[in-house]
């Protein structure tokens, strides 16, 4: 693995994953007719929610946006592009979850291998890259009064989960430049666009009927 070329993809994922994501966040604001200030929260809490999270519970100090502001600066004013633009698109809802579908599939693979720069184990570097990609859709779209997507019945966490823990593997591989990282990102795309292309879900639980007490008397 050629550790400077990752390195430079992960900071380009970043930075890519951050604005794709604040255009989520933006696009909910304007599906929720809100003033350009709301704009330009949804679009930060959402580009920035996941990573401050990770580093918060990895004890990374300061977080990442604090050192760097040009992730905030960057969440801004994609919030100012789409204030102005959120119009065109003929339907808002189908672009926000197919830009999200990306946003998930960068931050899985950034959280990863944040997580393993601070020090933590293969099995936290997965955990941290799905807490990551989901973290900030989840404050979106509570914030935007939506059920959030990771709630729903879709096939979502799991692609992150996958993708992380593609990411993780293929590391011990030795592979050249930094395959890793576009097959942990590929995995995850590639299974959420399924999911939404072919409504795929997971089996979910089926309530059943409880006994009643002359039942369970007689056991």
């Amino acid at each position: 693995m050629d550790s400077s070329t990752l390195a430079t993809l992960i900071t380009i994922l970043d930075l890519a994953g951050v604005a794709v994501f604040a255009v989520t966040g933006a696009l909910v604001a304007s599906r929720k007719q809100m003033d350009i200030v709301g704009f330009a929260l949804l679009a930060t809490v959402t580009g920035i929610g996941g990573g401050t999270f990770r580093d918060l519970v990895l004890g990374v100090a300061p977080v990442f946006w604090v050192q760097q502001p040009v992730y905030v600066g960057l969440c801004i004013g994609v919030a100012a592009v789409v204030f102005f633009t959120a119009h065109i698109p003929e339907s808002r809802y189908r672009l926000l979850l197919w830009l999200d579908a990306i946003g998930l599939s960068v931050f899985c693979v950034v959280g990863a291998d944040k997580a393993l720069e601070a020090g933590a184990s293969p099995f936290i570097a997965v955990v941290m890259g799905v807490i990551t990609a989901t973290f900030g859709g989840v404050v979106r779209d509570v914030l935007g009064g939506e059920i959030p997507v990771i709630l729903r019945r879709e096939i979502y966490a799991t692609a992150a989960l996958a993708g992380a823990a593609t990411f993780v593997v293929t590391l011990r591989l030795d592979l050249p430049g930094a395959s890793e990282a576009l097959i942990g990102f590929a995995v995850c795309l590639a299974i959420r666009s399924l999911a939404l292309w072919r409504g795929w879900s997971l089996p979910v639980y089926l309530a059943r009927p409880g006994r009643s007490p002359d039942e369970i008397g007689r056991r």
